[in-house]
């Protein structure tokens, strides 16, 4: 098996470029919909939107990688970072390190790509860990780097990088790349995807490399913007975690990165997409507590904010009896009286009846 790195013409990739400009353009068109939008929300929602995507990006990068770590120490490491009030719990390392990547790619999007920004990145991932050998440094070991799957006795080989001498002068080339003007007056998204797969395709980390260079996507999207970006890239991935794998191993075998490229804008848009119905229900829930804060007794402003901080989904199913009660400590005949008080006040829509029973937030959903 010949890899990509392997091709006399590495690192020229093959791409149509005018076939992707339909991608470019809408998100052009997104982008500035996003922004807008931005404008008719507080800036306590903005504080709240910015916590809410960031925390759900280090979510979902390391659930990507099958690590899953705990929202709530997320968003209050993020918050902490961002200089706003947090519970003061104690943050785990894991939730801390990608917590403090993920806020510096927000805060330093405009500064170049380097070396010393990569291993600063990597050791924030890193946090905690001691099953590594480097940290904050390219990998070192002579042993081949290889993403492999099945059985030790008979591994399956999904890609293998350069090996370790190499990477330095593979990451200097991608830099130099990545920060020249050619590569700036490059499509936003066409620069994004390429940066994406040539960081993938040189694994130049021990681990960490996919959140990295998620990042790194992340960072080109911005700087094409010339803002930082809160658009949901990784959870767009994640819903499409095969797709993107088999985009990223079908890329690795050749120099022609199109169908990677396709994947990736189309990903990109649905991110923007996500991004722009979390907006739109933060303005939904300003309307919602314009007509209804001032009619909402103690109980009933907890439970309703409690649903709130669900997020576009809220609860799974629905809000129940049981959930109230549990929320707000009622007993079971004031909760009733509460949540049918809510149902004739329309702030809550009532479906089903016993014990299906269930409620949901009367707001406008796109």
């Amino acid at each position: 098996m010949t890899w990509n790195w392997q091709h006399e013409d590495w690192p020229k990739f093959i791409y149509d470029a005018h076939a992707l400009s339909d991608y470019e353009s809408q998100f052009l068109h997104k982008a500035g919909i996003l922004q807008g939008s931005l404008k008719h929300i507080t800036d306590d929602d903005k504080d709240t939107l910015r916590i809410y995507l960031i925390s759900e990006e280090a979510l979902k990068t390391s659930e990507i990688e099958g690590e899953i770590l705990d929202r709530d120490s997320l968003q209050s490491s993020i918050q902490r970072h961002f200089g706003l009030k947090t519970d003061g719990r104690k943050i785990p390392a894991a939730e801390q390190g990608i917590a403090e990547m993920l806020v510096d790619v927000y805060k330093s999007y405009d500064a170049p790509l380097s070396d010393k920004a990569l291993f600063l990145w990597h050791e924030m991932l890193t946090n905690g860990r001691r099953d590594l050998k480097d940290i904050g440094c390219y990998r070192s070991d002579s042993e081949p780097m290889q993403i492999v799957s099945g059985s030790i006795h008979a591994p399956k080989v999904h890609f293998e990088a350069p090996p370790a001498s190499a990477v330095p002068n593979e990451m200097s080339a991608f830099i130099s790349w990545f920060n020249e003007q050619e590569a700036a007056r490059t499509p936003i998204l066409l620069r994004a995807g390429l940066a994406h797969f040539w960081f993938e395709s040189i694994h130049p980390f021990e681990d960490g490399n996919g959140r990295i260079g998620r990042a790194i996507s992340e960072k080109a999207l911005s700087q094409g913007l010339n803002r930082p970006t809160l658009i949901a890239l990784a959870k767009a991935i994640e819903s499409s975690r095969k797709k993107y794998y088999a985009a990223l191993q079908n890329g690795n075998r050749g120099l022609d990165i199109q169908e990677w490229l396709e994947y990736f804008c189309a990903t990109v848009l649905d991110a923007q997409d996500y991004t722009q119905s979390m907006i739109d229900f933060l303005i939904e829930k300003s309307k919602f507590y314009g007509r209804h804060e001032d009619k909402l007794n103690e109980r009933q402003a907890k439970a309703i904010g409690r649903i709130f901080n669900e997020g576009i989904e809220g609860f799974k199913g629905g809000l129940s009896a049981e959930n109230y009660i549990t929320i707000t400590g009622a007993a079971r005949a004031t909760a009733t009286r509460d949540l049918q008080n809510l149902v004739d006040l329309g702030a809550l829509k009532k479906t089903g009846e016993l014990k299906y029973t269930r409620y949901f937030l009367n707001i406008k959903q796109k």
